[in-house]
């Protein structure tokens, strides 16, 4: 069931997105050859901490996972799509990283992720995060009253496509309020005119997720969590929540 949201609940989100947006933005900001992927994650926590909100990652169990998550933030590196688990991995000049954050502050939940590099870029890589976050705003702008999310799904996808890259099919965006996951689903690829129609109130987090190799596959790590892509590709993740209002489409984890 889809819960449509009072403009006031749609405000104490934008607050609780505003704690997500300055978590990335410190963890971006730490983000340097030789930290360690836990030193990001707690300076996500402390983030957290100072401004009096929760991880809705932090425990979370969904029935794939073998094991409660144990951190506040994802952290993808290279090869990794989405739900990496920090760990002691010190990052290496041109990793490309994707960090996705939540929080919960006064029973409402944020949600987004950002893709970079770290050190030396390289060109492909620029690339492949630059149209992920192309692909984001396709998606966002799709995101209007009396459209559908069908629509959202196919500026998602075309934008992704026309790149030539991949997007592993089953994982894509999601409902969002109360809970990180709520209806509807937000597929990264489909046919506009179809599912559900959007209406005010609805506030949903719009995540493309981009493999470099151009193929859809992908698989789960050895921890259960991290899914990985079949050839050794890059990937990158974007992620937004974003309520739909009458007036156009709001982004409550700005940065």
């Amino acid at each position: 069931m889809v819960e449509l949201k009072t403009d006031t609940s749609i405000d104490a989100m934008y607050t609780a997105g505003q704690v997500v947006g300055q978590a990335l933005t410190a963890a971006r900001k730490a983000a340097d050859v030789g930290v360690s992927l836990l030193e990001l994650d707690e300076v996500a926590r402390e983030v957290l901490r100072g401004a009096g909100a929760t991880s809705p990652f932090l425990g979370y169990r969904p029935s794939f996972a073998p094991v409660p998550f144990p951190a506040v933030i994802c952290t993808s590196v290279n090869d990794a799509i989405v739900h990496g688990i920090p760990t002691r991995y010190r990052l290496r000049d041109g990793d490309l990283v994707s960090i996705d954050c939540g929080a919960e502050l006064d029973g409402w939940v944020g949600d987004s992720a950002i893709s970079f590099v770290v050190g030396k870029p390289r060109p492909a890589d620029l690339r492949l995060i630059e149209t992920a976050e192309r692909a984001l705003a396709a998606g966002i702008e799709a995101a209007v009253v009396g459209n559908r999310i069908g629509d959202i799904a196919h500026a998602i996808g075309t934008v992704c496509r026309a790149g030539g890259y991949g997007i592993p099919q089953g994982f894509g965006g999601h409902g969002i309020g109360r809970h990180m996951h709520e209806d509807p689903s937000i597929p990264n690829e489909g046919r506009p005119g179809r599912g559900l129609p959007l209406r005010h109130g609805m506030a949903i987090a719009i995540e493309p997720m981009l493999l470099a190799g151009g193929k859809d596959g992908y698989h789960a790590a050895g921890d259960g969590w991290t899914l990985r892509t079949n050839d050794g590709s890059r990937a990158a993740h974007a992620e937004h929540t974003v309520a739909i209002t009458e007036t156009g489409p709001r982004i409550l984890t700005e940065r």
